[in-house]
């Protein structure tokens, strides 16, 4: 038995690497200085699987920005608009495609599967595939020569990237397939030749509900790559799901297969007993959980690693984490703060790995020397679940009487929009911000110090103010119709709220990455969830005092809230978002009461949370959108409800979109070419949508002819009277100047559509 594992953080104990690339993007730092950092970090991850006891470790894991975009850069897929033209891509090259330049916008990103996680996606335009760079190579060459032990390169498959790739325009796929295959093949071949006697190919797609012609495709690859001349064992990895062309699977041409034992137990194990396990193969078991951060049930999982023992040939079981471990923090060593019985419940990375350490020695060596731990682990466990935090009488019963509470609106949206126009006096094609505003260095500065004592509660409070006051005012020069109060004290959109309600822990240095440098520190919903006090009134009420045109109050919704924390695996997640829900309602009506007659509740990680598996999405969509709906159907009609979502595919997510009833819904137009605001073509929406006309993730600040272009290619599939126009996401990251000059021109946008408007009716 080896122990092994599909991937490990990048982004270092003290998210290191974010500094170091934000520092070159910057200039703070030389190309030579970057490279030289990096190295040292790809090292440092190297020598933690080693101290951990790790059989096989895992190399090529790393990236620079996104490991989709580093194949993409490898073969040279580099949409024209970048102007490239050499035999290498450079670093500015690859950011701009990543965050975009002022010439160029920047790549769709979007989810990776049903993750947090967002990749840039590969734009095909008819490229000359070529292998420019083999980087799972170079990192492999690097590990050899600073490491005595046995390396496992990983790359993410060819069948993931070609499914994963956007076609901008109709081209030959099976010429880009039998390019894709080439480049494969070359890299594959000259790892082998390198030495490497395992290659992990990550694919999975292979988790998805897939068809028979997908199957067949992915099928075919494989055959071609197993004509190439090279002595390297393939791992053909899986994860996130179980597989549904189970048979088909293990008839692939390779020596391994990983296969997720966590989120796709039932349906992987009953595929194992019922066509059985091919005695050739090597059968990588994800046993434990990689997208959570609680300790592994040690019986349990042994019991489980026992029987797949029995139904592979002997010699032929690796055990390895359900997914790579980025999708965790790296160590629980930094926390401090943590209540005891939460933090012994808690395993990052680091003693995830201790973890497949103990279970690979009890089921080795003797399982009586780790019964202690064994054991210890199960009273930990048990001791949580019946602490007084997950059992709050007062949420559990207003749980069990949801059934008496409405969660639709009164009236439909017809009658809604005109109760609210009368009220809000909006004027076409109105303007809006999505929440957030530049988070400075001296908001930052002020938050920073009133954690560490510096200042108090009232200074802080004062300062946020002023900001309040100086955003209010600069909206208002702007022209902007429907203005926000900036979020000044949010540190994080979930964070914030789980905070100031009951159920939440928070840590110091739990990060994880989000996409490119971003990276979040996901909260812990460790028990019941209760509101106590209002969390949003005091500054959305003070915003309102400060102008006469509509502040929007800005919550985070319930499946959000979830999905993007670290959520108790004791009772179902419905469960977890019904409490969130109720909270979030009373939150509401706090808000409404006070006079805020337009309240966005945010739902980015709707969609996320679908299940990979088609068969499993009804379930989910009942209980998500009703979770939605209870948190925001008890206001008046004349109260308008907002969402916003971003980044993520549409084309299957309209019903839902339509059955949330929000008045009016902001999504992401600018990076996705038009794709997602085309998925409202063919379906009967009537209600409102925010046109994200802009990418704020990039610093460039957009033309007006760009923004008109959006919502030119957005009239063709809904009505001038559903448009509002807004930038694609928050404002946070992005300098005040950037801000500003882009808002200007938004608003200039909307002054011309309007005219337009006007000129055509006349």
């Amino acid at each position: 038995m080896k122990s092994t594992v599909i991937g490990y953080p990048y982004i270092g104990p003290n998210r290191e690497w974010k500094k170091t690339i934000e520092a070159f993007w910057s200039k703070e730092i030389s190309e030579q200085q970057f490279e030289a950092q990096m190295k040292e970090y790809r090292l440092a991850n190297i020598q933690v699987q080693l101290d951990a006891k790790i059989d096989l470790v895992t190399v090529g894991d790393f990236t620079y920005y996104d490991r989709m975009l580093d194949l993409a850069a490898m073969f040279g897929i580099i949409p024209a608009r970048y102007k490239w033209n050499s035999d290498l891509v450079s670093l500015e090259t690859y950011y701009a495609m990543a965050r975009g330049n002022q010439s160029a916008s920047a790549s769709e990103m979007t989810k990776w599967f049903n993750t947090n996680y967002h990749y840039i996606v590969p734009e095909y335009e008819g490229q000359t595939l070529k292998l420019l760079n083999n980087k799972p190579l170079r990192y492999y060459l690097e590990a050899k020569e600073n490491f005595n032990t046995e390396l496992k390169p990983t790359i993410i498959g060819p069948g993931t990237f070609y499914f994963l790739t956007k076609e901008v325009a109709t081209l030959n796929k099976p010429s880009y397939l039998l390019q894709l295959i080439k480049v494969y093949s070359q890299l594959l071949s000259e790892l082998s030749a390198a030495g490497a006697k395992w290659i992990q190919i990550e694919e999975p797609i292979l988790s998805t509900s897939l068809s028979k012609d997908d199957m067949e495709l992915i099928s075919e690859i494989y055959e071609q790559l197993n004509t190439v001349n090279y002595s390297s064992k393939l791992l053909l990895q899986t994860y996130f799901e179980s597989v549904e062309w189970y048979e088909e699977l293990i008839k692939l041409p390779v020596e391994g297969i990983g296969l997720d034992f966590v989120h796709g137990l039932e349906e992987n194990i009953s595929n194992i007993k019922k066509i059985g396990f091919p005695k050739d193969k090597v059968l990588a078991a994800g046993i434990i959980n990689g997208r959570d951060i609680w300790i592994t049930p040690l019986q349990q999982s042994s019991e489980m690693l026992i029987e797949l023992e029995s139904l592979v040939s002997p010699n032929h079981l690796w055990i390895q984490p359900s997914c790579s471990l980025m999708h965790v923090p790296v160590s629980l060593t930094a926390e401090t703060k943590l209540s005891k019985e939460l933090y012994e419940n808690l395993a990052f990375a680091n003693e995830k790995l201790q973890e497949l350490a103990i279970l690979k020695n009890a089921l080795t060596n003797n399982r009586d020397a780790d019964q202690e731990a064994f054991e210890q682990n199960r009273l930990t466990r048990e001791l949580l679940n019946s602490s007084s935090v997950r059992q709050q009488g007062e949420v559990q019963k207003n749980i069990k009487r949801l059934s008496e509470i409405q969660i639709t609106r009164q009236s439909s949206y017809a009658i809604r929009k005109d109760r609210q126009q009368k009220i809000l006096q909006l004027p076409d094609f109105p303007t809006t911000t999505i929440g957030s505003f530049p988070q400075t260095a001296e908001v930052k500065r002020n938050r920073s110090q009133l954690k560490k004592g510096l200042i108090d509660k009232e200074q802080h409070d004062d300062f946020i103010k002023k900001e309040i006051n100086k955003w209010i005012t600069y909206q208002e020069e702007l022209e902007l119709d429907v203005l926000v109060h900036g979020e000044f004290e949010r540190t994080d959109m979930v964070e914030y709220f789980g905070e100031k309600l009951v159920g939440f822990a928070f840590t110091e240095k739990a990060w994880v990455v989000s996409y490119g440098s971003r990276c979040v520190k996901p909260p812990i919903i460790y028990g019941d969830v209760k509101w106590e006090k209002p969390m949003t009134l005091d500054e959305t009420v003070y915003a309102q005092s400060l102008t006469t045109k509509p502040v929007k109050g800005m919550l985070t919704g319930p499946i959000t809230i979830l999905n993007w924390s670290f959520v108790r695996d004791d009772v179902p997640r419905s469960i977890v978002a019904q409490q969130i829900a109720l909270a979030l309602r009373q939150e509401i009506e706090a808000l409404e009461t006070a006079g805020i007659r337009i309240i966005q509740v945010d739902e980015p990680a709707l969609r996320e949370g679908l299940p990979l598996k088609s068969s499993k999405h009804d379930a989910y969509l009942d209980w998500s959108v009703d979770a939605f709906k209870l948190a925001t159907s008890g206001v008046e009609d004349e109260t308008q409800i907002h969402t916003h979502m971003c980044y993520c595919e549409f084309n299957d997510f309209i019903e839902p979109i339509h059955a949330l009833d929000a008045d009016v819904i902001s999504i992401e137009t600018s990076k996705s070419h038009g794709e997602i605001i085309g998925a409202f073509k063919n379906a009967t929406y009537t209600n409102s949508i925010g046109l994200g006309v802009y990418d704020i993730h990039s610093p460039r600040i957009p033309e007006i002819d760009e923004m008109v272009a959006v919502v030119n290619d957005s009239l063709e599939v809904i009505s001038p009277e559903q448009c509002w126009i807004n930038p694609d996401c928050g404002l946070k990251t992005r300098k005040t100047d950037e801000t500003l000059a882009a808002l200007e021109i938004m608003v200039k946008t909307a002054q011309l559509l309007r005219k337009r408007s006007v000129q055509r009716v006349n």
